[in-house]
Parts: structure tokens; C-alpha cells; sequence
């Protein structure tokens, strides 16, 4: 063979080299675990006995539950957040809407641990900042850690927090390309405001808001970092999420075959939730 045909392979080799190592082997050596009883270096082939194990356990249904009950939550108001600050950013009448764009932006470059420890100190019960201000117009403190609704509520707010500048920048760059004489002409027709962000803006958004939907919807199924250092799971399980459950498994009890298949039920919910998001909204055509 040409030894020159074999150059672009060369160079593609450290990719695929990597991939096979970091990516390929353990997507195939997790699937062969989910089939069998690993815990440390033992391992026994029990079949679909994890995955069975899984789908009867009350606290994995439980954890599923807790992580939507914020996604159908927290989603909405962060996409309706995100499009609002979007539009607002594109305005004529903002002035310096590069400070702006990075303060908005700024939260997804915090560090997780970092915000959720102070986030842990605003809303500590007996004397974080928010009770306490509450207090000033003679609110009762709220339970944010000890109450199974209120802990969800601080799950919204921390996760809605960090992710509402990431999908504001996205939703802004489709914006940017929506033809301005779109606009020009729908004002020519008596159009205001308002009708022109539901018949122009929406409209021609779909598809980025359908993309927006989904990465938020897996980022919320994948919830781990906020529950874990903000409620530890708590009060009572309120706040336990699939991941976490995964982790408990995985990293706590070492039963890597169990926590392989509850990887692959959870990869399989998301794909099918996926799925239907696309269908609904017809893959966001206009």
C-alpha cells in the first residue's frame, strides 16, 4: 500500500486511539457489568437480574419522580427566563450588551461546588440571608432543607440560577439571525410588539428552543452536584435524583453491575423523553 494514502490515518490515530480507550471500552465493558453481579473484582453473570432489581425498587421510582417533578418545573420557567433576557439583550435600547451578556453568563462559569456552598449559606434556615428577609416583612422562615417541597424549590431556583445565562446566549445568537425586515414589515402591517415576539420571534426560534429543551431536559435527568451538596438527597429521599441513586451504587456500596444498569435505564429514559420532545414539537420546524 501507498505509504501516503496512509498519512491522514496517522494523524487520526491519536483520536481514535483515545476514543477507544476513554469512550468506546468502558461504554462496552459497563454493558457486559449491567449483566452481571460486579461488586469489586467479583463478578457472576446474573442476566437481566440487575435490570429487574431496578424497575421493582421503590427508591429508584422515587429518585425519577423527585427529577421530574423539578424538570417540568424548572425547565419552563428557565426557557421562558432565557428567550426574555434574549430578547431583551437584543434590544436597540441596551446599551453596553457585552457587560451585560457576561454577567448573565457568568453562573455557568462558576465552579458547581462553589455556588452550591454559598447557595447552602443564603438559604440556611436559621441564619441565611433569604429567611432573613423574609423576616423584614414578617414572613415565617421557610424550611428550604427540611421540607421535601421547599428542598425541590431550592433545587429549582440553584439549577434555574446557573443555567438560565447558558441558554440566553443561545437563544440570542438565533435571534441575531432572524431577518430583521421580518419585523420591518410586520410594523408596516400595524403590528406591536407583542404580536411581533409570538408571530416573528417564537416562530422562527423553534428549532433552537427544541434543542435548548432537550439539553435542559438531560441536564436535569443528570441532576447530581446541587442535590447532593445542597440536600444531601434529603429531606427523606425528596431530593434524590437517578444519578445520585447511580452513585450510591456505584461509588458508595461498589456494585458496579447494578450501577452499570441503572446507567443504561436511565440512558434509555432520556432517549426515549428525547424522542418524544422531538415528535411533539415535529422536530421544531416552523
Amino acid at each position: 500500500m501507498n505509504p501516503k494514502k496512509l498519512t491522514p490515518y496517522l494523524f487520526l490515530s491519536p483520536f481514535f486511539i483515545v476514543f477507544a480507550v476513554f469512550m468506546a471500552y468502558p461504554i462496552i465493558e459497563s454493558f457486559y457489568l449491567s449483566f452481571t453481579s460486579a461488586q469489586g473484582n467479583q463478578a457472576e453473570w446474573v442476566g437481566l437480574e440487575n435490570f429487574k432489581n431496578i424497575l421493582t425498587d421503590g427508591l429508584f421510582w422515587k429518585s425519577l419522580y423527585n427529577v421530574f417533578i423539578i424538570l417540568i418545573v424548572q425547565v419552563p420557567v428557565m426557557l421562558i427566563l432565557g428567550i426574555f433576557l434574549a430578547v431583551l439583550l437584543n434590544s436597540k435600547f441596551i446599551k453596553g450588551k457585552g457587560i451585560f451578556r457576561l454577567f448573565i453568563f457568568l453562573p455557568v462559569l462558576i465552579d458547581l461546588v462553589t455556588y452550591s456552598i454559598v447557595f447552602t449559606l443564603i438559604f440556611n434556615e436559621q441564619f441565611g440571608m433569604m429567611n432573613y428577609v423574609l423576616g423584614l416583612f414578617h414572613i415565617d422562615p421557610i424550611h428550604w432543607f427540611s421540607d421535601p417541597i421547599w428542598s425541590k424549590v431550592l433545587i429549582v431556583i440553584a439549577v434555574t440560577w446557573r443555567w438560565t445565562g447558558y441558554n440566553t446566549i443561545i437563544l440570542l445568537a438565533g435571534i441575531t439571525t432572524i431577518d430583521h425586515s421580518l419585523y420591518e414589515s410586520a410594523e408596516v402591517d400595524g403590528a406591536n410588539k407583542f404580536t411581533q415576539f409570538f408571530k416573528i420571534t417564537i416562530p422562527m426560534l423553534k428549532p433552537i428552543l427544541l434543542f435548548c429543551g432537550i439539553l435542559s431536559t438531560i441536564g436535569t435527568i443528570q441532576l447530581f452536584t446541587e442535590p447532593s451538596l445542597l440536600t444531601a438527597g434529603g429531606p427523606n429521599n425528596a431530593t434524590n435524583t437517578p444519578i445520585m441513586y447511580l452513585y450510591q451504587f456505584g461509588f458508595q456500596s461498589f456494585q458496579f453491575g447494578y450501577a452499570s444498569a441503572s446507567a443504561y435505564v436511565i440512558t434509555i429514559i432520556v432517549g426515549v423523553i428525547s424522542f418524544f420532545q422531538i415528535k411533539i414539537t415535529k422536530g421544531g420546524k416552523i
